[in-house]
């Protein structure tokens, strides 16, 4: 019998020890500081060799090679790509060589990680699959008697694996071992719960299912004492030593490898057949596990009856419906829409805000949007000032939400935070850079970029939270995605408005434009788009202001006819000459775009307010127009 029927074999009969965490202690030791941990297979062979031999001292029957993230992504952050194949059979070598040294029977099971890792998807899944070819071939060539897929939070990439990897194992027989990491007791990331994800993985050829990573022993357990496991399935279970957090100053894990060993028995009797360690694991750990194990023999696993899910019976109460308000995008496509774009305050005082917001509405705003601490620069939070305004003024209020400040934690949160509050409508915006604004020494986060986070908003719609758990409500967001037409080719920035819509855009507004030349283009590009776009409007405020935004904001022109004109005027009178060339191109505006979107500029609210009447008075002149043709076209069809 080969190696990799014997693994099988004992998979079935026995309870085998797996090893702990390899980084972890790589970097305990101080190795492997901000460098890739794999690459110490050709560069450090002998810790790489130290480390398995310390497990294999401990108790472990299973190794895993030192190449969980050694896949030609993973690799390339180190530019190590071209050398993939290099490290991935070095790493068995390395392993081999352990068993050798000490003397001990032992397997050596190949590791594939996840290339998601937990990260927002941005490509097809299809596009990993040469990855982990490249990845698997190397593994197998070299002989290893298992593989083992790990940490894969999504059903549907471990999925692939195993499709891409199944028929290359085939040939010499050699198990793979599939493992999921749960973002919550019993479920995944991408929404299945673990029985239905266990039976999934079945179909697909796995030969052992489990789970490793980011729960401890205590939550693995109630994950799989609420989970039927298909019949006669070994299970594989190498849970994280507890949960990572702040002890004494330093970033570590709480358990103790006492604790872990009296969790092993409970694991085992709940059928596995495969138990070791994974993230804050030690030799120590796996003594436990090795010394509480000892002697048994595989647990044949019973299933549990899971009771039927009890659906409460609703009583009959009065409701009052409450019609929705439109969206912007529902007014859009009747009329004329204004939203017109106010910043907050930089301090406490928000009365002026309050009163500037009064008047905006009263000029004919359909919403007010607010933004997220625009140019970097630290203000009241659009959420608080957002939700004030509509339960003051019952004005729209729309907050733009900027991938800089937040990580994915705090993106949901807020996110939920403004649909607990009415606030549905966003703008999803990449965000200046940290360092350009009154904080530069403030981190920027951008865990999404502007395309990811538009779809993550409307997988929220779809009631699926960022973890993939499913939420009790579905949430109803309208999602507007923001176009820069200031660049030299026209085409690139299309391409990447084009992506915005496939992400899930439901509208689009323009950065200021400030000549008929270039709204005219941006019309002309934009006919196949087939969402509303909101064409932005700024007021110039004096010569400073035009001749700064001419030379020195990228790809921004202003006709040397208005630089001129706005030159002979100064203070409040260049503010009002500002305004008058902002309608004139409003005049031209209103005849190619339904929506219009008015930038405050300097807080100065007096401005867009006029431009506001302004544009809602020609607005209604042109419908009073379309109306009387329509009357007078009716009536010629009746003579």
């Amino acid at each position: 019998m080969n190696r990799q029927h014997a693994f099988r074999a004992r998979l079935r009969s026995d309870i085998l020890v797996g090893d702990g965490a390899m980084a972890t202690l790589l970097y305990l030791q101080g190795n492997a500081i901000g460098a890739s941990t794999e690459e110490l297979c050709l560069t450090e062979q002998d810790w790489v060799r130290d480390t398995h031999i310390a497990y294999l001292d401990a108790g472990a029957t299973v190794i895993e090679t030192n190449s969980y993230a050694a896949n030609r992504e993973a690799l390339a952050r180190y530019g190590l790509e071209t050398r993939t194949t290099r490290i991935n059979r070095a790493s068995v070598q390395i392993a081999r060589q352990a068993l050798e040294q000490t003397g001990r029977d032992a397997f050596v099971v190949g590791s594939i990680g996840s290339i998601l890792a937990g990260r927002v998807r941005g490509t097809a899944w299809e596009e990993y699959r040469d990855v982990y070819e490249e990845q698997a071939v190397a593994l197998l060539h070299e002989g290893v008697d298992g593989v083992i897929l790990e940490t894969f939070y999504d059903v549907e990439e471990l999925l692939l694996a195993l499709d891409v990897i199944r028929p290359l194992a085939a040939s010499s027989g050699t198990p793979i071992i599939a493992q999921l990491s749960l973002i919550e007791v019993g479920r995944t990331r991408d929404g299945y719960e673990l029985t239905q994800a266990f039976r999934q993985l079945e179909s697909a050829g796995a030969d052992v299912v489990g789970l490793n990573c980011r729960l401890g022993p205590a939550e693995i357990l109630g994950s799989l004492e609420r989970t039927i496991v298909p019949e006669g399935m070994p299970i594989s279970v190498y849970p994280n030593a507890g949960r990572l957090g702040m002890i004494d100053g330093k970033v570590q894990y709480k358990s103790n490898a006492a604790y872990f060993g009296d969790y092993a028995g409970r694991l085992v009797n709940q059928g596995v057949s495969l138990l070791g360690g994974c993230c804050g694991t030690s030799p120590e750990h796996i003594k436990a596990i090795a010394d509480s194990v000892a002697g048994r023999r595989r647990v044949t696993r019973v299933n549990p009856v899971l009771a039927e899910r009890v659906v409460p019976v609703e009583r009959e109460t009065p409701r009052i419906e409450i019609p929705p308000t439109p969206s912007i995008v529902d007014l859009v496509k009747q009329r004329h829409t204004i939203i017109v774009e106010y910043d907050t305050p930089r301090d406490l005082d928000i009365e002026k805000y309050i009163t500037g917001s009064r008047a905006l509405q009263e000029a004919g705003a359909d919403a007010i949007t607010l933004a997220d601490n625009s140019l970097a620069t630290t203000r009241v939070s659009n959420m608080a000032l957002g939700a004030i305004l509509k339960r003051e003024l019952g004005i729209e209020a729309m907050a733009h939400v900027a991938c800089r400040d937040r990580n994915l934690i705090g993106q949901q949160s807020h996110l939920l935070g403004l649909h607990a509050l009415g606030l549905n409508q966003v703008l999803v915006i990449t965000g200046d850079p940290a360092r350009v604004g009154d904080l530069p020494g403030a981190t920027s986060v951008f865990d999404l970029s502007s395309f990811d986070l538009i779809r993550m908003v409307k997988q929220l719609n779809e009631g699926i939270a960022f973890s993939g758990r499913r939420m009790k409500n579905q949430a109803r967001f309208v999602v507007g995605a923001a176009f820069n037409p200031h660049v030299r080719n026209l085409e690139p920035a299309i391409a990447r408005l084009e992506r915005k819509v496939e992400a899930g855009a439901d509208f689009i507004m323009t950065q200021p434009v400030y000549d008929v030349e270039t709204l005219l283009a941006i019309r002309e590009a934009t006919r196949h788009i087939p969402i509303p776009i909101f064409i932005g409007v700024m007021p110039l405020t004096g010569q400073r202001n035009a001749e700064f935004l001419h030379n020195e904001v990228p790809g921004i022109k202003i006709a040397e006819s208005t630089l001129e004109r706005i030159k002979r005027f100064e203070g409040e009178a260049a503010r009002h000459e500002g305004v008058q060339i902002a309608k004139e191109l409003l005049d031209v505006a209103v005849h190619h775009f339904n929506g219009l979107y008015l930038i405050t500029p300097f807080n100065y609210y007096d401005m867009t307010v006029e431009l506001t009447r302004y544009a809602r008075q020609i607005t209604s002149a042109q419908a009073e127009i379309a109306v009387g043709r329509e009357h007078q076209h009716h009536g010629s069809g009746c003579c």
